[in-house]
């Protein structure tokens, strides 16, 4: 593209089978949460709807594409980061802000016993993000941890202002690392759903054994149960 040429947005402004946005779940999401005259006031009230009304769930993944879709996700009200990620940039499309989904390696310093024995380790390979135009320029948005998570583990939920990136935090809200970003995949019109199979089975035979297969459980709840056994969570 040359320089001096504007960015062709159509492509992050289009349906897609994954950012199913002519579906009644994601327009009724949108329109519910959409507030703002500007842009950049409607997307601060997007993240924020799709971070705490869609809650973080780990546990239930099921590697199948109708899994995949905004609509479904919006209308379970749970998933894991991509999940979050792919409704985020699903509403922003219905409220005419160009969207995608970006894809980074991370290395997660917080989670439960049980994920990270599931895991066998703590480095999250394909953690999917958002990417929103506003003013003319790209930002990465993260809507990963809903609030009521954040406070069990004693991490600042994140905040989008519409002005800056809006990534995890390196540190909790007690100086221990939380999260690192170790290498970024870059951002894709639609979701490249067979790329994110691939990784997440190679990199977690254990994990992901089979498609529709998930291994099930209640990962804010463990959350709680450790935070009780160690005093950390906020009063």
């Amino acid at each position: 593209m040359d320089a001096q040429s504007p960015e062709d947005l159509r492509p992050f402004l289009q349906p897609t089978f994954y950012f199913d946005t002519a579906s009644d779940v994601v327009i009724g999401f949108a329109r519910a949460h959409t507030k703002g005259k500007t842009a950049a006031e409607r997307a601060i009230s997007l993240f924020r709807a799709v971070r705490d009304e869609i809650l973080y769930d780990p546990y239930n993944i099921v590697l199948e594409p109708d899994a995949f879709r905004a609509g479904a996700i919006i209308g379970k009200r749970r998933g894991y980061c991509v999940a979050k990620a792919i409704a985020l940039a699903a509403v922003a499309r219905v409220s005419g802000i160009p969207a995608r989904v970006g894809f980074a390696d991370v290395k997660n310093h917080l989670s439960t016993e049980r994920l990270r024995r599931l895991m066998k380790t703590d480095v999250f390979v394909f953690h999917g993000y958002a990417e929103l135009h506003l003013n003319g320029r790209w930002f990465k948005v993260t809507p990963t941890f809903n609030m009521s998570l954040c406070d069990k583990f004693g991490v600042r939920p994140l905040e989008f202002d519409g002005a800056s990136d809006c990534l995890f935090h390196e540190f909790d809200s007690r100086g221990r690392r939380h999260m690192q970003y170790l290498r970024d995949h870059g951002a894709f019109a639609d979701v490249p759903f067979d790329r994110i199979v691939e990784e997440l089975q190679r990199h977690y035979p254990d994990f992901f054994p089979a498609r529709g297969t998930p291994v099930g459980g209640d990962f804010e709840g463990e959350a709680v149960k450790e935070a009780a056994g160690t005093g950390k969570e906020r009063r």
